[in-house]
């Protein structure tokens, strides 16, 4: 009885699993997103600076920091949506949590900040 048990349990529960779904996310901030910075010191060559946030549709992302093509410095981030301000909330006490806002009518769309300077660009 006790194997019969467990047989009907383990059943169970593979079939309430397969019967769950994820509900799929569509945001529009789905995606790859970048910000290029470059300087130009005298007599040296260009430092290209670049940073990546690369939204998914479970509210993660993943922050990328490259100097001149090498990956600097990666961390996790978390993301929310309310009435059309988005908060980003990084695992990492080395950068600083931000919000910003999707401007679609723009071509290419950008993330902005509170001020309306651009945080960064649609890839």
């Amino acid at each position: 009885m006790k194997k019969l048990f467990s047989l009907l349990s383990i059943v169970g529960i593979i079939a309430i699993s397969n019967c769950t779904r994820v509900p799929e996310n569509h945001d529009p901030i789905l995606g790859i997103w970048a910000k290029t910075e470059s300087s130009n010191l005298e007599g040296k060559s260009n430092s290209t600076v670049r940073e990546e946030w690369i939204f998914n549709d479970v509210y993660l992302g993943r922050y990328q920091r490259y100097s001149d093509s090498k990956l600097i410095f990666y961390t996790d981030f978390k993301w929310s949506q309310e009435k059309g301000t988005y908060s980003i909330t990084y695992g990492d006490p080395q950068v600083t949590d931000i919000t910003v806002n999707l401007e679609k009518a723009q071509e290419p769309e950008v993330l902005t900040l509170d001020n309306g300077s651009v945080f960064a660009t649609r890839e």
